[in-house]
Formats: C-alpha cells, sequence, structure tokens
C-alpha cells in the first residue's frame, strides 16, 4: 500500500474506498483488507486525507474482476510493485485495445494474462 502518484492517479478514471468495496462485493471491511493484504486487490492511500482506495475497475457484479488475481500475481513475480503494476494495468495497449484494466472487465483476461508472461521475459 502505496502513496499514489499523479500520474497514475490521472490514469485511474475511477476510486473506491474500502467501505465502498466491501459494500459491493457484500462482505465486511476487515474481508477487503484482507484481499488487499493476500495481493488479490491492489489499495493505494490517496486524497486529502490518504484514504485507502482501490481502482473502481477492479470491481464489478459484485465481484472482483475474473482474471485480476492472476494478472497480479503474474505482474508480482515478474517484480512490478503496487504503483508499476497500476501503471501497467491503466496504461492503453493498442494490441488490446484499451487498457489491461478494460479487457479483464470485458472477460479478455487470457490476452491480458499473455501479455502479463511476456513481461517477463
Amino acid at each position: 500500500m502505496t502513496e499514489i502518484d499523479a500520474n497514475i492517479d490521472g490514469l485511474v478514471p475511477a476510486w473506491l474506498t474500502l467501505p465502498d468495496i466491501a459494500e459491493e462485493l457484500g462482505v465486511e471491511v476487515t474481508r477487503v483488507r484482507q484481499l488487499v493484504k493476500e495481493g488479490q486487490l491492489i489499495a493505494v492511500r490517496r486524497g486529502e486525507n490518504s484514504v485507502l482506495q482501490v481502482p473502481a475497475e477492479f470491481i464489478k457484479d459484485g465481484k472482483v474482476v475474473k482474471g485480476l488475481v492472476g494478472t497480479l500475481t503474474l505482474l508480482r513475480d515478474d517484480g512490478f510493485a503496487d504503483d508499476e503494476m497500476l501503471e501497467w494495468l491503466f496504461t492503453a495497449d493498442d494490441t488490446l485495445p484499451g487498457t489491461p484494466a478494460q479487457a479483464l472487465r470485458e472477460n479478455r483476461g487470457t490476452e491480458v494474462k499473455r501479455r502479463a508472461q511476456a513481461l517477463a521475459v
């Protein structure tokens, strides 16, 4: 959980606080904190009060977006820090098209994982 820099903050279209995520997922805030701790979600401190927030695109239809956890694991295994993962997920890739985060939301996780694996080479 790192402080967000302006570049990444500008890439991510919308953020949710941990209580917002808990409400979306229908779980307690402690469970959301556990998901962050386990690396299944990325939370960063942002805003005036340095509140922990998660990109809104990571949640869809009351669940963590399919393929996100596996993608985060691949990126982490490639040595990416949280801020680098966010930058990669929210930077447009013409070959997808769109951003990896958008592709995951559109159930194109195989393509995203293929690109994440290629980063390790």
